[in-house]
C-alpha cells in the first residue's frame, strides 16, 4: 500500500464529531515528519465523499485556507454539522474534539 493509501485509511478512521491534525495523521502512517505529505494527500483527495478530509486539522485546531473541496468556511460548516464547535478565535476545540496518540 502507498503512503496515500495509508494517510486515507487513517483519515477514514476518525469518526464523526471528531478531528486529527495533520501531524496525527503522519504519526499513525509511521513517519511524524510527513505533516506536509499529509495534507497534500488530502488536497488531492480521490473520493471527497468517501475519505473525510475535512476532518483534518492544524495542530492548534486552525482551519486550512487550502481546503479543496469549497475552503475552510466550507470545512467549518462540515465540522459544526458534526456537532464540533469552535473557540471565539475560529480554532477547533482540540481539547475537546482532537483524538491522542
Amino acid at each position: 500500500m502507498n503512503t496515500f493509501e495509508c494517510i486515507y485509511n487513517e483519515v477514514c478512521l476518525i469518526p464523526k464529531g471528531r478531528v486529527a491534525s495533520y501531524g496525527y495523521i503522519a504519526c499513525r502512517v509511521g513517519n511524524p515528519r510527513l505533516s506536509r505529505v499529509v495534507g497534500y494527500a488530502l488536497h488531492v483527495n480521490p473520493r471527497p465523499g468517501d475519505i473525510p478530509c475535512h476532518r483534518v486539522v492544524m495542530k492548534d485546531g486552525g482551519l486550512t485556507s487550502a481546503f479543496a473541496f469549497g475552503g475552510e468556511n466550507e470545512q467549518r460548516r462540515l465540522l459544526e454539522q458534526e456537532g464540533i464547535t469552535f473557540l471565539p478565535d475560529g480554532r477547533v476545540d482540540m481539547e475537546r474534539f482532537a483524538l491522542r496518540l
